[in-house]
């Protein structure tokens, strides 16, 4: 075999599983890969394939290990629940030997390797196949960790389960823009109760890397550009996921702003301004739900990489917030042995290292004095700590039934909420019965709309439980251009929007030929055209410009018929030069397996619109910080950078600094009804506190997000959202809202004195629909602040 002692992989087998690493790691995979995956060591009878007719309730495919539900015995007294965790971790770690310690600090990517790649490597029986896992400690009863991939739902990467399927949410764009945290914790407890019931204790979720750049591939699994709502999201969907026993982590940590060359890209920025921006969105995260982990990315920060960044792991995460759990790297990011100096603590996807870093080298780095014991030590016990924190040792995961009807709701739930009304035209939406009851013939256009709708692609991509997806390879270069695959959900917005109005002809046209398109819509009552565009982990998309020439197709359609609606099903904005020629215009992001139904909810009134943009629609390319995507073009691994120079003036602060309206503003969204606010009272101190009335002012039940945003600090002009509330009122009812500033969002952070600074003074604030609808202004003194970064614990 071509596995040594405790796992370690030879040299030679690490550098052959390099090249294969990408095009092995996602979903939905060629034919032959499947196969490969089939020659694997065996695993537990999987559940069979879901399909419409499957029943809702199915059993997980896995078996909890059995070591895990050790008994508790005098003998090993960290097993002993009423013990604190950094006791039980103490006493845990003192009882272990050096190897059981290292051990624990590297682990296995655990998708079964293609024979033909890896012709003799077996993972351990025990683990399952999915992004991670590392041994644990049978003879002190410490669990070994079953990690997955979940930012959107539990990953099933190259089906790797055969047959194992799970509940496909939303994108986490559209999560944020639901602005709904307790929504955001359902999400997080739904991933945290699915992944225990597969067996899986840790959970590789938490995407909330900011929107610096709209053509990012990956924005569609993160939360927006502003770190306020970034970290109130992620920290509420962590608290979630961790009240059921499991580990959750966020990521990546950080700045992981770009996928183009991802590996060998330097971002540049200044320190002061990504603490009030990137990283004060992870501290909010986690003083608010607590992560396990954390887990670095792939790129460097200012010259060094950020798995082995001393200045941000263990000055910034650790010193100054006085992190406690454990970092660990992404897949493939540790460079060698003094990453663990510089405060990583766990190599994660081992064989996607050139070498074992910590292992082998580690133990010899130990015992030539070139590692202190106690940085082992302390590595170990924050990975200890956590397990015994969240319950992944009292609670083990153990096989059980999973309701993937009940999780389906709350998947239709977040849907519907996240849905952006962009237009209304008229007031042509919604287009319920009571409204037009003429409304005879509907088209429907493009997007595959007839067939289901599309889904963000890489390690967050997720295998529906309601059915077969359709998949359409996309092909190309790179390393992870066989995993380029478009993935649609089977939720068929024209089956949604048939059943919504069934009195009425719904025909359907691909869109593939505008002119035929535009025929059809011009004999309907109003055309419906759906436009998409994929992204995901690995790619940046070139500009803001749809794909496959579907601005056309708008525009043909729009110029046959005067009620063209457009739903935009999309991980990132995107330019929109039919605007003005079309009545009304969703954004439905990727809306997950209910999102046919969410969408025929939204269009018909089942559901008032109530989403808001957690991020700015730019009208071109030209109105970006950077107008050329960075890199385009780069080879391979190139060596390139991104030179952040906005700073801290993160989306719609940057566009408020420069004087450019965008097409759609930070915090956007229309509805069906209407409010009002009124008795705007600001008063100061130490912080600021606004409170004022929202009422709603329109004939139907809704839900408004109102928002308040600082304008002004002490004489300095600045636009920075300080809170938001979502309020669901009744026709005619009124509701006092009231938001207290994080003082840290009036100032500014001194890197030199590594202190969060406001001089006293007044400062003014305004009541807003959105970043560009600012409304009703109130002001009040505060007095100088002056704080030490505030910790997490």
């Amino acid at each position: 075999m071509l596995v040594e002692r405790r796992g370690r992989l030879r040299p030679q087998m690490r550098m052959l599983l390099l090249p294969v690493a990408a095009a092995v790691m996602m979903v939905g995979l060629a034919s032959a890969q499947a196969a490969a995956v089939q020659a694997a060591a065996a695993r537990p009878a999987p559940l069979q394939t879901a399909s419409a007719q499957a029943t809702p309730v199915q059993t997980a495919p896995v078996r909890a290990a059995p070591l895990q539900a050790a008994p508790v015995a005098t003998a090993r007294p960290w097993l002993q629940a009423t013990r604190p965790a950094d006791e039980r971790a103490k006493l845990a770690l003192a009882a272990m030997s050096l190897d059981e310690e290292i051990d624990l600090l590297h682990g296995y990517w655990a998708v079964p390797t293609p024979r033909r790649f890896a012709p003799t490597l077996r993972l351990p029986a025990e683990a399952i196949p999915a992004a991670g896992y590392v041994p644990g400690v049978p003879r002190l009863g410490i669990p070994a960790l079953f990690e997955t991939d979940a930012s959107l739902g539990i990953a099933n990467p190259m089906d790797s389960r055969p047959g194992d399927v799970a509940t496909a949410l939303p994108a986490g764009l559209a999560l944020a823009a639901t602005f709904d945290p307790q929504l955001a914790y359902e999400a997080g407890a739904m991933l945290g109760d699915e992944a225990h019931a597969k067996g899986f204790n840790v959970l590789l979720g938490g995407g909330m890397d900011l929107t610096r750049d709209p053509r990012n591939g990956r924005n569609f699994e993160y939360l927006g550009e502003d770190p306020l709502l970034v970290g109130i999201m992620a920290g509420e969907e962590v608290r979630g996921t961790e009240d059921q026993h499991v580990i959750s982590t966020v990521k990546h940590f950080a700045l992981n702003a770009n996928e183009t060359n991802r590996r060998t890209l330097d971002a540049r920025i200044d320190p002061a301004a990504m603490r009030e921006s990137d990283l004060l969105a992870f501290n909010l995260a986690l003083q608010r739900g607590h992560p396990g982990a954390v887990m670095c990315a792939y790129n460097r920060i200012n010259g060094r990489y950020a798995c082995g960044n001393d200045w941000l792991l263990d000055q910034v995460l650790k010193h100054d917030w006085g992190y406690r759990g454990w970092v660990m790297s992404d897949w493939g990011a540790v460079h060698g042995v003094d990453d663990l100096l510089a405060g990583l603590d766990q190599e994660s996807g081992q064989q996607l290292d050139p070498q074992v870093w910590f292992d082998a080298p580690l133990q010899a780095a130990v015992q030539r004095g070139g590692v202190p014991r106690a940085r082992i030590n302390d590595a170990v016990r924050r990975i200890l700590r956590s397990m015994f924190a969240v319950g992944i040792v009292d609670h083990p995961p153990v096989t059980t039934r999973i309701d993937y009807t009940k999780d389906a709701a709350l998947a239709r739930r977040i849907a519907d909420q996240g849905i952006v009304l962009l237009k209304n035209a008229g007031g042509l939406l919604p287009l319920a019965p009571d409204r037009y009851r003429n409304l005879h013939h509907i088209a429907v256009i493009g997007g595959f709309a007839n067939v289901g709708v599309l889904s963000g692609g890489g390690s967050a991509q997720v295998i529906p439980a309601n059915g077969t997806p359709l998949r359409i390879p996309l092909g190309g270069t790179g390393q992870m251009a066989g995993a380029r695959v478009e993935l649609f959900d089977p939720s068929s917005p024209v089956t949604a929007i048939q059943a919504a109005a069934p009195d009425a002809q719904v025909d359907f046209d691909s869109g593939e030929y505008p002119a035929e398109a535009a025929a059809l819509a011009s004999h309907a009552d109003v055309a419906i055209v759906f436009v998409t565009q994929h992204d995901m982990e690995g790619f940046d998309v070139p500009d803001l410009q749809l794909p496959f020439g579907q601005n056309g197709l708008v525009a043909a359609v729009a110029a046959a018929n005067p009620h063209t609606i457009v739903v935009l099903e999309t991980g990132n904005p995107v330019a929109m030069p039919w605007l003005d020629q079309v009545s009304a215009v969703l954004a439905a992001w990727y809306p997950g397996q209910e999102g046919g139904q969410a969408i025929a909810d939204v269009l018909f009134g089942t559901v008032n619109p109530s989403g808001r943009l957690p991020m700015t629609f730019p009208r071109s390319d030209a109105d970006l910080v950077r107008p050329r995507l960075p890199n385009l073009g780069a080879a391979q691994d190139a060596a390139v950078s991104v030179d952040y120079s906005e700073g801290a003036d993160v989306g719609y602060r940057w566009y408020h600094a420069h004087g450019i309206a965008p097409l759609f503003p930070f915090g956007y969204g229309l509805s069906y009804t209407s409010f009002e606010y009124d008795d705007l009272q600001v008063s100061g101190g130490r912080t600021l506190t606004v409170s004022f009335e929202v009422r709603n002012s329109g004939r139907r039940a809704g839900a408004d997000v109102p928002q308040v945003y600082l304008t002004s600090a002490a004489g300095r002009p600045t636009l920075r959202l300080l809170g938001f509330q979502r309020v669901q009122l009744q026709p005619g009812e009124a509701r006092r809202v009231t938001i207290t500033a994080d003082p840290r969002l009036l100032g500014a952070f001194d890197e030199a004195r590594r202190r969060w600074i406001a001089p006293a003074g007044t400062y003014q604030v305004r009541i807003a629909r959105s970043a560009g609808e600012l409304l009703q202004m109130g002001a009040a003194r505060l007095s100088a602040y002056s704080a030490a970064p505030s910790r997490v614990d």
